[in-house]
């Protein structure tokens, strides 16, 4: 999985350095010791993503901290928990600006001025999303981009060889993590329908990858659709939790719990992915698996596809099957018809997610 992000920024010409994977969590630089961990945030010194949550908080700046306040109605009821004490600077919390790679804004969240001007100077990316973790947007400062290296992307689009090879690599990774995590899960309970999926993955596997075929992009994007269709049967088949089934892979919106994990924890890794390509200088709209029109960031949603297996999958199964996202930490339906992770939970599923992206990753030859 780390060769093939690394062998496509190499190939854009972008130099790789050392901390390249610290946004995806690989542990490239040692944690330190000290954890601060709030209703108000899921935030831990060494890691790079401040998540602000709760919803009314106000991040402002001093020196070269950011302050986090919580909302004077949260502090109201904690005073009175603790026996009616005083408000105070004890309910602020400092960050020093040095520590975070990236800030992920969930709903109505408020920056001031100097912490927008601080993370456009600082080159520190600014994501937006609704309180339910949808993507919205998000901020930062162009100026440092390396146009040469744009260039050099722009050029590469021109390469049908190279986005091939790019593609195949990257579908190899995504169908090699599915078919692990499979037979990973599947251990114990040995279900025949599972085992036939996995050798149906295999397939298209060995398909993608003979040498002597050269398929074009669609066929890639073939087999890669059909590994994933399959895939999501065989992960159905191995929730052993009862109060949770997964019947078809859906979104916009999520209309069950599992889809809505899913979902959730595709969109914090596509912004961890997307956070990297900003920092790396690259332009994260020019894609070679998928499309490269403007609409969307085809670059990001290519790096991601290895990592949703390993990442989110593996830590949706293990939330499920452990119980520690239950049938009731879920609000639905919603106008929309969708399903969403109540507050709580979600803090929950940060907390999780985050440190799933603080693990190295590895699988076993696992055999079938």
């Amino acid at each position: 999985m780390q060769r093939a992000m690394v062998e496509a920024l190499r190939e854009q010409q972008q130099p790789i350095p050392p901390p390249l994977f610290v946004v995806l969590g690989y542990k490239v630089r040692e944690p330190q010791t000290v954890t601060i961990q709030s209703k108000e945030v899921e935030w831990r010194n060494g890691m790079s993503s401040l998540y602000l949550v709760q919803q009314g908080t106000r991040l402002s700046k001093e020196q070269g901290r950011f302050v986090l306040a919580v909302p004077a109605k949260e502090r109201r009821a904690r005073n009175e928990e603790r026996g009616g004490k005083k408000e105070g600077r004890g309910e602020e919390i400092e960050i020093p600006i040095r520590e975070v790679d990236r800030v992920l804004v969930f709903g109505n969240i408020q920056l001031t001025s100097a912490v927008i001007g601080a993370c456009l100077q600082q080159q520190i990316p600014v994501v937006f999303l609704s309180q339910l973790g949808e993507y919205k947007g998000h901020l930062w400062s162009a100026e440092s981009a390396d146009l040469a290296v744009e260039a050099a992307q722009f050029r590469r689009q021109e390469d049908e060889a190279f986005k091939r090879q790019v593609a195949r690599e990257i579908v190899r990774g995504k169908l090699w993590n599915s078919k692990q995590l499979l037979l990973r899960l599947n251990r114990k309970s040995q279900w025949p329908q599972v085992a036939d999926i996995i050798h149906f993955i295999r397939e298209q596997l060995e398909a993608v990858g003979q040498s002597s075929n050269t398929p074009t992009l669609d066929h890639i994007r073939g087999y890669e659709g059909a590994g994933a269709a399959q895939y999501f049967v065989g992960l159905s088949q191995l929730i052993t939790n009862p109060g949770f089934s997964l019947k078809d892979r859906n979104y916009h919106p999520p209309k069950d719990p599992v889809n809505a994990l899913l979902s959730f924890g595709y969109t914090l890794l596509y912004n961890n992915v997307f956070s990297l390509l900003l920092v790396e200088g690259l332009n994260p709209y020019l894609g070679n698996l998928h499309g490269a029109e403007r609409q969307k960031a085809y670059l990001a949603f290519d790096l991601m596809e290895e990592f949703r297996s390993p990442i989110v999958d593996t830590l949706v199964m293990r939330l499920i099957n452990q119980k520690i996202i239950r049938p009731t930490d879920f609000s639905w339906p919603k106008e929309n018809g969708g399903v969403y992770l109540v507050d709580p939970a979600r803090r929950v599923f940060l907390k999780y997610f985050e440190e799933r992206m603080s693990e190295k990753v590895s699988y076993p030859d696992l055999k079938e």
